[in-house]
């Protein structure tokens, strides 16, 4: 049985966990804080994802927490109008073999770590840093706090952006400022007029801004996250900054009032600044002797396109399918694995990566950028919103 060592407890380096217990490794997770806990607000899981989730026998739990929008709208920040739609439910199941959900990051991290527990194999080490790493031809060693050594086949990577596994591996220093900040809320739209509250998802879009809202909590909550451009001072390591609401109304005062009405009912924001790696170039940076990168370690992405949290999770799928293939003498070829594992992967991160920036220009862009941008979304519709290479998954 190989044995996988895992730094990094949040969804990345849960569903890597999950899916190579499920794979028949043995693992041992650190989690350099006390306790879980996710940090964010909601994120959109599309059929390709949770295709996934639903075949590590999580449907049900999933059915509990998360919300099934209709539909997905885009509107002009500036007028309101409508720019284009794109069915989701039933229309995208049947198309993409599963639904298209928006869940709560806190919400699918307890599903996965309630998975994990029930299931069994897996040590959870909380409060355990991983400092550094060590390989030979026979296994990779960690060295945690007090001087604890843990030892294994291979060492994954699912600490996050700024990931000290990444750090140690390729020594390529820590992701850019995009020039981007994310407001990001929480409302329950019990709260809310009735006007404003909505159980699809709506992407408002403007010059140098958007605003994208979607149900969470079975509909219960509203996620708000609204994207200007500015800079924060400070640590850029972390996202937990208190957001000026203020600061934010007076940013948008120029939209529609269907929008300026949705963020003044919001009371309390938190700040976020967008940092992000250039697209992947090589499979090297998703993997190298023993150690693989998984998730934000590996591919910081930009959320214009929602897919963050579904390539750690699509990652955590590859690579478990790739040890499980191993075969007998799998403790021998770890390196060959996770080159394997790595050409699966960077190619479509790549992808993923470069879209997602792609998409942050189109969806700022103003002047006769903007122009086209909403002729073409009137023209195309659905075939233009719809990415059928991304959906149909790995």
């Amino acid at each position: 049985m190989l044995k996988v060592l895992i730094a990094g407890g949040g969804i990345g380096g849960l569903s890597a966990a999950l899916a190579c217990v499920r794979a028949g490794t043995e693992v041992a997770l650190f989690e350099r804080h006390a306790e879980f806990s996710e940090f964010g607000a909601g994120i959109q899981l599309s059929p390709n994802v949770v295709k996934l989730l639903y075949g590590w026998g999580l449907q049900e739990s999933l059915t509990e927490v998360a919300a099934f929008p209709d539909r997905l709208q885009v509107r002009s920040a500036s007028s309101g109008a409508e720019l284009g739609m794109l069915r989701l439910g039933e229309v995208m199941a049947q198309r993409y073999g599963a639904p298209y959900l928006t869940i709560h990051r806190a919400d699918l991290h307890t599903l996965l770590l309630s998975a994990l527990q029930r299931r069994g194999g897996a040590a959870l080490r909380l409060g355990s840093p991983v400092i550094s790493f060590s390989e030979t031809d026979r296994d990779v060693a960690v060295l945690l706090a007090q001087d604890q050594i843990e030892r294994g086949d291979l060492l994954v990577g699912a600490d996050g952006g700024w990931s000290g596994v990444r750090q140690q591996l390729l020594a390529d220093g820590t992701p850019q400022a995009t020039g981007h900040l994310a407001y990001r809320a929480l409302i329950s739209q019990a709260r809310l007029p009735v006007h404003l509250r909505s159980l699809q998802v709506t992407a408002w879009l403007g010059p140098l801004m958007h605003v994208v809202q979607y149900p969470v909590r079975g509909g219960e909550w509203l996620n708000v996250v609204a994207i200007v451009h500015g800079q924060v001072q400070g640590d850029m390591s972390h996202w937990d900054h208190s957001g000026n609401a203020l600061e934010l109304q007076q940013r948008l005062q120029s939209c529609c009032k269907q929008l300026r009405d949705l963020v003044q009912a919001v009371p309390d924001w938190r700040l976020w600044a967008l940092s992000i790696r250039p697209p992947m170039r090589s499979g090297r940076e998703q993997a190298g002797g023993r150690v693989a990168l998984l998730g934000d370690a590996a591919h910081p992405m930009v959320p214009y396109l929602a897919q963050g949290a579904g390539m750690a999770i699509e990652d955590a799928h590859v690579l478990a399918r790739v040890l499980e293939g191993g075969g007998p003498e799998a403790h021998a070829r770890v390196p060959a694995l996770l080159r394997y594992y790595a050409l699966q992967r960077w190619q479509r991160n790549a992808r993923v990566q470069a879209t997602a920036i792609r998409n942050g220009k189109i969806f700022h862009a103003r002047g006769l950028m903007a122009f086209g941008r909403n002729a073409a979304m009137k023209i195309r519709g659905e075939g233009l919103m719809d990415q059928p290479w991304l959906y149909r998954g790995v």
